[in-house]
């Protein structure tokens, strides 16, 4: 077993960046800048949009946060989109989910501008991502396209299950797999809560993509010999021997699991890191209007 190591991996991407960032301002290029949304306090949202700041300021991008409050209307925050689509020192944003219940994510998540849409969600560039075009890939899909080209993991020929059809991973995930490219070429089996006989599906993956959101759902009965295992899942978890009362946890037992698979993402500090460098990577191709013209 090996681990796939998203802390090493996402530290080398950042410091990649940041060289190509310095070389972009030295020949006059414009500092990238990456913008977020915030509604509420959630916990888990502040945490991740603390870490994608630090990120920013480690690589040399300039940040702004927007908070807003939760009980904040669909109308004023659709206005505050609007704003930083039209803002030209803006070179793309996020609206972090998930958003209050009186919101309706996917009129916010249209509403962003394709160009500066850096979290790959709107429609035209999924739609562009599934036709092979040049796109901003969904960042926490395109994390593990790196964990598996730096682990320089086979995919040719692969049969890969993924489990969970959320537009956020396991979509985008099921078509990436199937391009006729590297990584890719795999037989992809796309599952979900209601399919049957799951655990005998997942048996035959010799890649294993899980983003079901339930904390330690795949236990070692679901995992054949040699298998790549790439866990999506982070969860709190009650934890009365932690000061913070909980634990973090992904979808995959890793204890049980661990020592049947060849790689294996750990949680935290897997797949987790690496999204955020799949958004970094995206700003700085709006920066640089890689995509959009």
């Amino acid at each position: 077993m090996q681990l796939l190591d998203g802390k090493a991996i996402s530290s080398q991407i950042k410091a990649e960046i940041k060289e190509e960032v310095e070389q972009w301002i030295a020949g006059g290029g414009k500092k990238p800048h990456l913008a977020a949304i915030l509604v509420g306090q959630d916990g888990a949202s502040e945490t991740y949009v603390a870490s994608k700041i630090r990120s920013c300021e480690e690589i040399g991008f300039t940040s702004t946060l927007l908070r807003f409050e939760p009980d904040i209307t669909e109308a004023a925050l659709l206005e505050a989109v609007q704003s930083l689509n039209n803002d030209p020192d803006v070179d793309g944003f996020i609206v972090q989910l998930p958003l209050p219940k009186h919101i309706t994510e996917n009129t916010v998540m249209e509403a962003v501008d394709p160009a500066k849409d850096v979290d790959g969600f709107h429609p035209v560039n999924v739609g562009k991502m599934c036709k092979g075009l040049p796109s901003y890939i969904s960042a926490t899909p395109f994390g593990i396209l790196e964990m598996l080209i730096r682990a320089k993991i086979e995919t040719n020929g692969k049969h890969c299950v993924v489990i969970g059809r959320s537009q956020i991973v396991g979509l985008p995930m099921s078509i990436l797999m199937q391009r006729n490219e590297y990584p890719g070429n795999c037989t992809v089996t796309i599952t979900h809560s209601k399919t049957q006989n799951l655990k005998e599906i997942c048996q035959t993956a010799d890649i294993l993509i899980v983003a079901l959101g339930r904390p330690e759902f795949v236990t070692a009965d679901y995992v054949k010999e040699g298998a790549v295992v790439i866990d999506v899942g982070i969860s709190r978890v009650a934890d009365d021997t932690k000061k913070s009362g909980f634990s973090i946890r992904g979808d995959v037992n890793f204890n049980d699991v661990a020592p049947k698979t060849s790689y294996i993402t750990p949680v935290p500090g897997g797949v987790g890191l690496m999204t955020i460098c799949g958004l970094l990577t995206n700003t700085f191709k709006a920066a640089r209007k890689e995509i959009y013209k």
